[in-house]
């Protein structure tokens, strides 16, 4: 990991085998994923922006790595963002932790029971996720929050991988945004769902039927949309309301 100043709130084992099984599969998937170097462009991003820091976090001992998922592994609703944010997960370790978009995820996930607290700061902050597992297609933050298509590509194999693995519980699909969207749907194809010809288009609030998951669309909990109030609290309260009800979740 990235040192410099004062080590914070990064554990050195952290989120792997202290939050997880070691014999799991998915763990090992995890610990996988955060040793992945397949990308130059994100490699050197996420490393840049760890040595370099943001003066507000100096004393953070960056993560500086992709990002793995974060919840259970018998999840029954998976939630599939964009990627990790620079100052983030790339500095948390934690997918949607330490930043203004997770800020409103995990506090809607918190209103309809789906998360034992409504914040989300630090890998180490004691938040547990009760049948959900958030993700993302890229694991690494890229350079102003865009991913290229050849990124989201060569990442994909991770996400089919963790799908493949949460497929025997997994009963509903929650994707933040057109990107993860277009990402998302061939994944699912490829860890053995049928996804319907010709694939369907991103709207908030449109539901897909695969063969035994429901797939939801909602945008993304950016900060150009929830300030400007494309998205509000009680709209994603909604969609994940609908989601969890389709995993039945309590």
């Amino acid at each position: 990991m990235f040192s410099g100043g004062r080590t914070r709130r990064v554990p050195c084992c952290a989120p792997y085998g202290c939050l997880m099984d070691d014999s799991s599969a998915l763990a090992r998937l995890d610990r996988r994923v955060a040793d992945c170097g397949a990308c130059p462009r994100l490699v050197g991003w996420r490393e840049e922006v760890a040595r370099t820091k943001r003066a507000a976090f100096a004393d953070w001992t960056y993560w500086g790595r992709p990002v793995p998922g974060f919840g259970p592994a018998d999840a029954r609703l998976v939630i599939i963002g964009l990627a990790p944010a620079a100052h983030g997960g790339n500095r948390t370790g934690r997918m949607f932790t330490g930043d203004r978009s997770g800020d409103v995820l995990y506090q809607a996930l918190y209103d309809v029971g789906l998360a034992s607290q409504p914040t989300s700061v630090a890998i180490d902050d004691g938040l547990s996720l009760y049948g959900v597992r958030v993700t993302a297609p890229v694991h690494c933050a890229p350079p102003a929050n865009k991913p290229t298509p050849g990124e989201r590509d060569t990442c994909r194999p991770w996400l089919v991988q963790e799908l493949t693995l949460l497929r025997p519980t997994l009963r509903a699909a929650v994707v933040l945004g057109a990107f993860g969207w277009q990402a998302a749907l061939p994944a699912f194809a490829e860890a053995g769902w049928s996804v319907p010809r010709p694939r369907p288009a991103f709207a908030h609030g449109t539901r897909v039927a695969l063969d035994g998951l429901d797939l939801f669309g909602c945008f993304h909990v950016s900060q150009r949309n929830t300030f400007t109030g494309r998205l509000t609290a009680e709209m994603l309260r909604e969609v994940l309301r609908t989601a969890a009800d389709a995993a039945g979740l309590p």
